[in-house]
């Protein structure tokens, strides 16, 4: 319940009083410290072993908290995809055909054995990307394992996923994940298909590969046949090789929409099936009756968490104008508290970004808010003196033409807009090229149900935001891509109805 200080803030539009500490009290250091049992070399993962790559070239994967070399990662050319596919496709004539109890089994092994390596995966996960070692530990590893158990238990229970239909297999498809949430993208795509029955390529993406390769350690622990599973890491080139491969029947990527845009293109004219995850630019919707406490943690959770890499992030603030001034003042002071460091460390709130290629398009497009106008806010912080880090900003006073409200800029970087009326609410939150996710923050039900229909996004969180389970479908509209991952919807996506 509101404090009597928050309604009479609220009607006077002052910020409540709050106790401020300053830096009265500092954290000891908390670092993390189990072994990710790093090799200083990873092989691609073919036909259930690790080979060398044809070509005898490797490239560094780099940890963006220090910038040192983590391990060599094998590059796959033309011919490594071929000897994967020709793997799959060996594999899935018996893979395919194998009962759906039978699979589970091995699929529940997957989940198990995530499960007994889950500190291991989390440091290696952190070292890789750059997220805070208690994001991987607490979200991405068991997030990870959650959709292998769900997709498990789907297996032996095909015939009820379409009602009055059968389905089967489609056969060998190929994956393109992002390195945002490199373990839990993989879960995403593999756990669906082999559930089904299909046999996979799939590519990590060139700055995260470790943990893919790593689970392939996993995929050869539980057993599985080999082929059914395939890994083949690299650059663009690799990820094209993959998805204009034909004997890949369908395609699942996830990633920016201007590479989903040249999949497309690329593939236009073939019979291939796909689902594309692409870009977002969600819109985090906050009215004069929300709980202003809860939704400013929401706003933090909805833009900060992953340092902002995030394709649904909250990045849009839109805040109904009574309270605006009351939610801005919050939100700095929030702000303020949240620790920018060591990706390691257990205290740290946003870590490293991913790579400098992305800090450089962060740094530009947030330059590019100040020369438009916008008024920019970032604490008072000390960034490592190595490594690829940015402070938590907030712009304000931002408007719909601004390029900082209108493009993905997947980073830790909000912009605050403001709103008098829910249809103009509707109509700012709709008028971007995205639909991928939104949220909305108010105590009437009847205007979340109605904001749930009106707002053109896959996914509508209300009074929270970052919410996922694996029995939920995720996915988007527009440019934000075709196709569900997760629940019903994303099995269905890798089957044939008969």
């Amino acid at each position: 319940m509101p404090t009597l200080t928050d309604k009479k803030s609220r009607r006077s539009g002052r910020p409540a009083a709050e106790l401020i500490f300053g830096d009265l009290w500092t954290f000891d250091p908390a670092p993390e410290t189990a072994d990710p049992k790093l090799k200083p070399r990873y092989d691609l993962f073919i036909g259930g072993k690790f080979v060398a790559p044809s070509s005898g070239k490797y490239f560094d994967s780099i940890n963006p908290a220090n910038e040192a070399k983590l391990a060599s990662i094998a590059h796959a050319n033309a011919a490594d995809v071929d000897a994967a596919y020709a793997a799959a496709a060996k594999a899935f004539a018996t893979w395919g055909k194998l009962p759906g109890k039978e699979r589970a089994k091995y699929i529940y092994r997957l989940a198990r054995l995530l499960q007994d390596r889950a500190r291991e995966f989390a440091v290696a996960e952190t070292m890789d990307g750059g997220k805070p070692i208690k994001e991987s530990r607490d979200f991405d590893v068991p997030m990870a394992a959650a959709h292998f158990f769900y997709h498990a238990g789907w297996a032996d229970k095909l015939d009820y996923v379409a009602p009055g239909r059968k389905v089967a297999p489609l056969g060998v498809v190929g994956q393109v994940i992002p390195w945002n949430f490199p373990l839990l993208m993989m879960a995403w795509k593999l756990a669906p298909a082999l559930a089904m029955g299909n046999c996979v390529v799939i590519k990590p993406a060139e700055t995260t590969s470790i943990t893919a390769l790593k689970f392939g350690e996993i995929i050869a622990d539980a057993g599985l046949p080999p082929g059914v599973v395939n890994i083949v890491s690299g650059f663009g080139d690799t990820g094209a090789a993959v998805m204009n491969h034909p004997t890949a029947v369908k395609v699942a990527f996830t990633g920016s929409t201007e590479v989903g845009k040249i999949i497309m293109r690329s593939l236009a004219g073939t019979d291939k099936k796909m689902t594309m995850e692409l870009g977002g630019k969600a819109a985090n919707i906050v009215f004069d009756d929300a709980p202003l406490d809860q939704a400013v943690e929401g706003i933090v959770n909805g833009i900060f968490f992953n340092q902002g890499h995030v394709c649904c992030a909250g990045s849009r603030l839109l805040v109904h104008e009574p309270v605006a001034d009351a939610v801005l003042a919050k939100l700095k002071t929030r702000i303020r508290t949240l620790r920018v460091g060591d990706p390691l460390d257990k205290n740290t709130d946003i870590g490293a970004i991913n790579s400098q290629e992305q800090l450089s398009k962060i740094t530009e497009l947030v330059a590019s808010g100040v020369k438009e106008g916008a008024d920019l806010f970032q604490p008072a912080c000390k960034l490592p003196g190595k490594g690829y880090y940015f402070k938590p900003s907030v712009f304000s006073n931002v408007t719909m033409s601004h390029r900082i409200a209108r493009e993905e800029i997947f980073g830790p970087v909000l912009s605050v807009l403001t709103f008098r009326t829910l249809d103009e609410a509707v109509e700012k939150a709709n008028n971007t090229a995205y639909g991928l996710s939104a949220g909305v923050w108010t105590d009437k039900g009847s205007r979340i149900l109605k904001l749930s229909t009106d707002l053109k996004a896959g996914v509508v969180w209300a009074n929270t935001y970052n919410k996922f389970d694996p029995t939920s479908p995720f996915g988007g509209y527009k440019e934000s891509g075709f196709g569900r991952e997760g629940g019903r919807q994303g099995l269905l996506d890798y089957a044939k109805l008969i």
